[in-house]
């Protein structure tokens, strides 16, 4: 069986939230910097080709291969680019692909990562810690797991995981080395976390392997240089939407947009603006957008996703 035959049918999340927040229409221009399967991308192409145009960006190849035959009914109106979306600026030189009428993130791991046992993201399948979202990006989760200093681990699955057992847990990781695979270290977080978090919805590891994912791909520093980039290649009235599925992600979102939104970034307390900043963003809404209740019921998945939007001023 073919590994397109055997991945799980994929589900966009906040599907039609994400392309009437887009306003895509025929004739747009608009860049996916988080392709995956290619969910999101299918929908905006089905509102703007044959005349509009969609650069899809993802740092997995798998990723670009497989939505490749997903999207090749669209022809020429889209363009592939296995690169990651930190380099969104220089991939939008390279192919003339600026001004755009939207710029789309769906941040964090995808389905497809998520699914495939030897990519090492999953705590429900046993592989080699990897974790990587493409080959060749830098260090995996092995070589984290396994070299870091057992101060280093609890300062990363704190930071990066919100992990309130972060200090038991990167003592019994450097006591239990080697680590080799996805398994054996989700069992080791589990021992070390205690009884307490075993009654918890959510997996004992989940955090851990959070932290070391986001470590891996370097996840926050990457989006918030690539937000920064958004402002250069939207037009007036252009829109950014971004899709975040835990706090530290939304946090940046959120700031960035507000801070570009402000008429004045002065610090609190000053009497007079002399910050002299000019918003080039406005919020489309100051309140998030979450999931339906019958959307988290058919997608699961979906359940943490909160979407943000704003718009290019002139």
């Amino acid at each position: 069986m073919s590994l397109a035959m055997s991945l799980p049918v994929h589900v966009p999340v906040l599907l039609d939230e994400v392309t009437e927040a887009l306003q895509a229409e025929r004739g747009g221009r608009f860049i996916d910097c988080t392709l995956g399967l290619g969910g999101h991308a299918s929908a905006i192409l089905s509102r703007i080709a044959p005349s509009g145009k969609l650069l899809g960006i993802d740092a997995d190849p798998e990723a670009i291969t497989l939505s490749r035959d997903r999207l090749s009914e669209y022809g020429q109106s889209v363009t592939l680019v296995n690169d990651n979306f930190v380099n969104l600026e220089d991939i939008c030189e390279r192919y003339q692909f600026h001004p755009v009428d939207g710029i789309l993130f769906d941040l964090g791991v995808s389905s497809l990562q998520l699914d495939t046992a030897e990519r090492g993201f999953s705590f429900h399948l046993d592989a080699p810690l990897d974790m990587r979202f493409g080959p060749g990006q830098g260090p995996t989760a092995s070589e984290i797991v396994n070299t870091f200093s057992e101060q280093e681990l609890a300062s990363l699955i704190q930071r990066y995981g919100e992990e309130r057992h972060s200090r038991r847990i990167a003592r019994r990781i450097v006591q239990s080395r080697p680590v080799a695979t996805t398994l054996e270290l989700a069992r080791i977080v589990e021992q070390a976390a205690g009884a307490s978090t075993r009654r918890s919805r959510i997996h004992p590891a989940t955090r851990t392997f959070m932290a070391l994912r986001i470590a891996v791909n370097g996840e926050l520093q990457n989006l918030e240089l690539a937000l920064q980039q958004t402002i250069n290649l939207l037009r007036p009235g252009g829109r950014l939407a971004v899709i975040s599925y835990h706090s530290l992600e939304d946090r940046i979102a959120k700031q960035f947009m507000r801070y570009v939104a402000a008429n004045c970034v002065c610090p609190s307390g000053t009497i007079m603006c002399r910050c002299g900043h000019v918003p080039t963003l406005k919020l489309i809404s100051r309140k998030v957008i979450k999931p339906t209740s019958l959307e988290i019921e058919s997608n699961p998945r979906s359940r943490s996703a909160k979407l943000r939007i704003a718009e290019r001023l002139n």
